[in-house]
């Protein structure tokens, strides 16, 4: 390799400079909207969501229902056109699966038509799924879906993966393009980085133990949100040291979550049946990070067939998102939902964590107690549970940690599970008790500090 294969032809420049600069645009570029901060996309999302306010959750309802029917007729019925091509894809999938997405279909049916016990249907429950999340959802995955090529196929991973590489091997063990998802993410909602994350490991870009760590460790919550949980616990004005202290725990969590069980046993190989691209972004050969990212961000943009080809990619991930994630939040999100609205599961989970908080010295040990382990149904409810707690210092810890706690069945844990990302239900369960081990004494550190 030399310093002359970078190419001085107009076209390749072009290819990789235009889709690459719209997708930073739409992904990545912070804009104050709304006395908050956000990117591009979420704002378009949130405009599709009041223009079709009238009819999202009627959309929604249909399309978990017709991913329920289809996906029982390709799975139990062999019919050949729902088993080939993308029907295939998108319908053909295991019982296990299938059984989760038709369990989605009943519960949004319950709950659509409020049919069955309150527990299923209630603001709390199964409507806080469909009302408030979903249509959510289907607005950020039709833009994200559409738009993801921007990001993944036109070289701008390749670019930034290589000047990142040197930071992202040796602190956490992930090639350089890991820190695009943390990103995205980061300015925007934790469910793009995830998007973003399933379609580079369906691309063979990273390994099942890379994609296991950047799903559960990089798709971090939103600034935006972050400031929603610190405004519940009565704090808002405490907002900069707060996200100080949660970019902290993060970073440690990220260092050390991914050197432990179950993290580390993934296997570092690529999905069965998907060949390795060739990223080789820790071989430099001698030159500049800038300028072997640059060849390589080119070579890439090269290799894409043109604009049908991309628009054609997007309808298809805004198809898998819709038919595969959203029966799968439904179902998943609802159920741990109702565990921890009528059950005392979580409030017995959280007993053990009792001494933790003592040894830590956080005022009202007993009641925190109760809100930790609820954070793996939803990370909201934390911060609802702690409005009771006098104590300043205890709420600061617990709206930190269920930020940095990062996995809750009603969103974030149900599309990991949806994705093609290799994590089961037990092994997230296992990565969130980790991550409040790891991060709770450094939030604790922070507010004695602060406090």
């Amino acid at each position: 390799m030399s310093e002359t294969k970078i190419t001085t032809s107009r076209k390749p420049w072009l290819t990789m400079l235009l889709p690459s600069l719209i997708g930073i645009l739409m992904f990545m570029t912070p804009i104050a909207y709304e006395d908050g901060i956000t990117i591009p996309v979420a704002i378009l999302a949130k405009m599709i969501q009041q223009q079709a306010s009238g009819f999202l959750i009627e959309a929604v309802v249909a399309i978990v229902c017709l991913s329920a029917i289809l996906s029982s007729l390709a799975t139990l019925g062999n019919i050949k056109a729902l088993s080939n091509g993308l029907a295939g894809k998108l319908f053909h999938t295991t019982p296990a699966w299938m059984a989760i997405r038709v369990l989605g279909a009943i519960l949004i049916c319950a709950t659509y038509f409020k049919l069955g016990p309150e527990a299923i249907h209630s603001d709390v429950t199964g409507y806080l799924v469909l009302g408030e999340l979903l249509p959510v959802l289907l607005s950020v995955f039709i833009l994200a879906g559409l738009m993801l090529p921007l990001l993944l196929n036109f070289g701008l991973l390749e670019f930034f993966g290589t000047l990142l590489t040197k930071i992202m091997r040796p602190v956490f063990r992930l090639p350089g393009r890991a820190a695009i998802d943390c990103f995205a993410s980061w300015l925007g909602d934790g469910s793009v980085g995830i998007l973003m994350t399933s379609k580079q490991y369906q691309g063979g870009h990273y390994t099942q133990r890379e994609a296991a760590i950047i799903g559960t460790t990089f798709s971090a919550v939103s600034i935006t949100f972050s400031l929603v949980v610190i405004a519940q616990v009565k704090l808002e004005h405490m907002f900069i040291p707060f996200y100080l202290t949660v970019a902290l725990a993060g970073i440690v969590a990220a260092i050390i979550v991914p050197r432990l069980p179950p993290l580390c046993w993934k296997l570092n190989q690529r999905m069965p049946g998907v060949s390795d691209p060739h990223d080789d972004e820790d071989n430099l050969h001698g030159r500049s990070v800038f300028s072997v990212g640059l060849e390589r961000a080119l070579k890439q943009a090269g290799r894409q067939p043109g604009a049908k080809a991309a628009v054609k990619e997007g309808i298809e991930n805004v198809l898998d998102m819709l038919l595969g994630i959203l029966p799968v939040v439904m179902a998943i999100g609802t159920v741990a939902l109702i565990i921890a609205e009528h059950t005392p599961v979580f409030n017995y989970l959280g007993m053990p964590f009792i001494p933790l908080l003592e040894l830590l010295q956080i005022p009202e040990a007993e009641a925190a107690s109760a809100t930790i382990v609820v954070g793996f149904a939803d990370m909201f409810l934390p911060a609802i549970l702690a409005v009771s707690i006098e104590s300043d210092m205890t709420r600061f810890v617990i709206a930190a940690l269920s930020v940095t706690q990062l996995i809750y069945m009603s969103e974030v844990g149900a599309l990991v599970l949806g994705s093609k990302i290799p994590v089961n239900l037990l092994e997230l369960f296992v990565i969130f008790i980790l991550r409040t081990l790891v991060t709770l004494p450094v939030i604790a550190l922070m507010a004695h500090w602060i406090f």
